[in-house]
């Protein structure tokens, strides 16, 4: 049995030391080079916002200084042409909105989407972490939440990983409880409304089930004042079904069969993914979120790479 469950790791469930060994892979996700391009949801990119920058002072106007960056103010005064200057600000919170529900144990390529979910939530950790910057989290399955405040330093990424991968929606019978299988979307975006402060960066990885109007409300609202990223973990199936063969499909209470052979229903079914797909993609046009697509038989990193700035890491090293 522990033979059976250590080959199924990084599959259906991922330890911790697997988790930690990502810290040297984090160093290739364009976060902080200065030229993220992440696609938004119409057929455009746009660049992140970047930490904030913030007033320092005034100084006399020097050729090649930016013009847009005159003080207007301080040169009517004086006389004298001054513009000015400003310093990055030192930090930017980032915040992770984890989901690991019930449709999140589920693939039928490479890895259960609650594992691909928790390798990118990590490497993400870990690339913030190694600048120093703070990283927090929400973590979430039905009912159960935990919220991790944003922390420096690589005992914050430690905390995540180990509260994440003692969250109880890993365990076998998590579910078998009704009580739990209530997604609680709405309940989790607010959570993340009340705890997210201006000029965040927010990645949230999920497949982004049972989305309803309350809850994109809540993210409408975040968007406003902070860089929002959803990436969106779907396994290949959910997008086409096979051509021919019966299946029996289950949720944990009910079973359906279905017969892949019929033309009309396999045209049905890709439907209803591409209209998910859709919408995420109008409701981050009309928000300018990002959005990334992460399919369980993908590899996360490069993913991420190529999701936030479409570059390979030997381009990336020669731009930083």
């Amino acid at each position: 049995m522990a033979v059976k469950k250590e080959q199924s790791e990084q599959v259906t469930w991922i330890s911790s030391q697997s988790l930690v060994r990502l810290r040297t892979d984090a160093g290739n996700i364009p976060l902080y080079t200065g030229k993220i391009h992440a696609k938004q949801g119409g057929a455009y990119v746009s660049s992140f916002k970047g930490r904030g920058m913030e007033f320092d002072e005034s100084r006399i106007y020097m050729p090649g200084d930016d013009i847009r960056n005159m003080d207007w103010r301080v040169t009517a005064r004086t006389g004298e042409a001054h513009t000015k200057v400003y310093q990055e600000e030192r930090e930017r919170p980032v915040l992770l909105w984890l989901d690991l529900n019930p449709s999140m144990f589920f693939a039928t390529q490479g890895a259960y989407k609650s594992v691909i979910a928790t390798k990118a939530a990590t490497l993400l950790a870990w690339c913030v972490a190694n600048h120093n910057d703070r990283v927090g989290a929400l973590v979430f399955a039905g009912d159960e939440h935990i919220e991790i405040k944003p922390r420096r330093g690589k005992s914050a990424v430690l905390n995540f990983i180990n509260r994440t991968v003692n969250h109880s929606a890993w365990n076998n019978g998590h579910w078998k409880n009704e009580n739990r299988t209530n997604r609680n979307m709405e309940i989790s975006m607010s959570r993340l409304r009340k705890v997210t402060h201006p000029g965040s960066l927010i990645f949230l990885i999920s497949d982004f089930r049972e989305m309803n109007e309350l809850s994109t409300s809540h993210l409408a609202n975040i968007s406003r004042h902070n860089d929002i990223v959803l990436v969106h973990v779907y396994d290949p199936i959910e997008s086409e079904l096979p051509t021919s063969g019966f299946y029996k499909v289950s949720d944990g209470t009910k079973e359906i069969n279905i017969n892949a052979a019929d033309k009309t229903l396999r045209e049905d079914y890709h439907q209803r993914f591409v209209e998910h797909t859709e919408t995420l993609k109008t409701l981050c046009r009309q928000n300018r979120m990002h959005l990334i697509n992460l399919a369980t038989d993908n590899d996360v990193l490069e993913s991420l790479q190529n999701g936030l700035g479409n570059q390979s890491p030997s381009q990336l090293l020669l731009k930083s």
